[in-house]
């Protein structure tokens, strides 16, 4: 393994990951690196990441982003939930909020209360004690108020990565154009010296970050490091995306809403809406697709749909020799509930507390990969339960009813189908209310839960349940329409989109 110290950093590729990494590492490593990022203007990106979760947030207050400066430059709006349409069954919603859900004890999740208090006839759906899925309901948001909302954004990813190239080259980063026309690896370990550019230009690098996508330039084709395909428990592996006008304000949640052979997303921004079909080929065409996308969008497009194959699985180490990978070269899950973004933004934060300065140590680099590796099965396992929970009638939904399960996500379906029982690791990503709210929405229904909840008389009950749901009604009654806050908040101006024709 490497002993030499690492200076030299080669970013290969932008697009939102590439910016991230230089971003993060610019910010905290301003003087200590020497970073360099290879692009080319002629590769488009995927340019459809659009939807983030909250986590996002705290990456950008460790960034010092100021938080109006950031929703003004990339056109963003706010993101209280996920509206699932269609996924259990056609003409069924459910909402995955990102808040906290109810009041539980330190042994006994709120829903437990809950499930109880329906055992007894009071009637209520689990939302109305999440301030998030109220605020939702009636397209409303705000700041400060109490409780906290927990939000997370919609956003231009051309537009994003721009905002983030402009603070990376104030730290110092330094951008070159170009397309990568070799990669040099050394003779005897393997290891990647330096990239040729079709120019002829030379950049070499003590460590590499492979941020070109799929491809995966660095990582697979000149490592050949590796992929474990999941297309057996997920099968969508494509997608259409189109930019459509706004027909109305935008909602402070993403929509994804279930069809015969997949799903669609609709992405609200301040200009404009983000939309796509994701689907299965084995159940779809693309010309189908394509036209479906078109059709059920119900606005006018302002660009041509552009079609994303993909494959979802993981590259068996996302850190080899001397090149971490990052975004879609590291793997890819599918864009539901929008990870796609996180996990960069994650592996990032992983990559600057390894940093291998004094040469790269093994045990970390093991380590890296294994904290990868799980994070990705945890959003994994969690992404395969949307597709499996389902009581639709066509052959990709059927085959996914019917499909051998992860022995990860199998626990957690018994667990939860036997006594409600559901828990969140201490890094994952989805935490205990996302688990309930989905599995719930999906239509998993417990055949039991805690009897602790029994404990409570009626009454008791009863009081509980009013003190949660009577302050989120009182807030949200105060919250003036998400479109409202904006125009006070962070209004983009009109050039900050205006010219961005072209795919970044």
């Amino acid at each position: 393994m490497e002993t030499g110290q690492i200076r030299k950093v080669v970013i290969a590729g932008g697009g939102t990951a590439g910016w991230l990494a230089a971003c993060a590492l610019s910010h905290q490593f301003r003087d200590r690196l020497d970073i360099t990022l290879v692009e080319s203007e002629q590769i488009g990106t995927v340019g459809v990441g659009e939807s983030t979760v909250p986590p996002i947030r705290t990456f950008h207050r460790f960034l010092q982003i100021d938080e109006q400066e950031f929703l003004r430059a990339v056109a963003g709006t706010f993101k209280l939930s996920i509206s699932f349409e269609n996924w259990r069954r056609p003409g069924e919603r459910y909402i995955h909020p990102f808040g906290i859900t109810g009041q539980g004890t330190l042994v006994c999740p709120f829903h437990h209360f809950w499930l109880d208090s329906l055992r007894r006839g009071m009637q209520s759906e689990l939302g109305d004690f999440c301030l998030e899925t109220v605020a939702s309901r009636g397209d409303q948001f705000a700041l400060q108020t109490q409780p906290q909302v927990n939000y997370a954004y919609h956003f231009d990813a051309g537009l994003y990565a721009r905002f983030l190239r402009r603070i990376s080259e104030g730290y110092g980063l330094k951008r070159v154009e170009g397309k990568i026309r070799e990669v040099r690896q050394h003779s005897q370990s393997g290891s990647i010296e330096a990239l040729v550019l079709e120019d002829g230009q030379i950049v070499e690098g003590d460590l590499f970050i492979d941020c070109t996508g799929f491809r995966g330039l660095l990582i697979e084709q000149a490592l050949h490091t590796g992929y474990e395909d999941w297309n057996h428990w997920l099968p969508s592996d494509r997608a259409v995306a189109v930019q459509t006008e706004s027909i109305g304000p935008p909602v402070p949640y993403t929509r994804a809403i279930a069809h015969e052979a997949g799903w669609r997303w609709h992405i609200p921004l301040q200009h404009r809406v983000g939309c796509g079909l994701v689907f299965s080929s084995r159940h779809m065409s693309d010309d189908e697709a394509r036209a479906k996308l078109l059709r059920d969008v119900g606005a006018r497009p302002i660009k041509d749909p552009w079609l994303v194959p993909f494959r979802t699985g993981r590259r068996l180490k996302a850190w080899n020799k001397n090149v971490v990978s990052l975004g879609l070269a590291s793997g890819f899950i599918e864009p539901l509930e929008s990870t796609s973004i996180h996990l960069a933004i994650s592996a990032v934060v992983r990559l600057i507390q390894l940093f291998p300065f004094d040469g790269i140590a093994p045990s970390l680099v093991d380590l890296y990969n294994d904290v990868s590796r799980a994070e990705m099965e945890h959003v994994r396992d969690f992404i395969i339960l949307h597709y499996h929970a389902n009581q639709r009638d066509e052959p990709m939904w059927k085959q996914c009813r019917e499909m051998d399960l992860p022995e990860s996500l199998s626990i957690r379906l018994r667990a939860w189908r036997e006594r409600a029982h559901a828990w969140q690791g201490a890094d994952e990503l989805f935490r205990l209310d996302s688990w309930t709210h989905v599995l719930l929405g999906q239509g998993i229904v417990p055949e039991q839960h805690h009897p602790l909840a029994r404990a409570l008389s009626d009454a008791d009950l009863r009081n509980l349940l009013d003190s949660i749901r009577q302050p989120i009604s009182r807030v949200v009654t105060q919250m003036p329409p998400q479109q409202e806050f904006i125009e006070r908040y962070c209004k983009a101006p009109p050039e900050v989109w205006e010219g961005r024709g072209k795919r970044v």
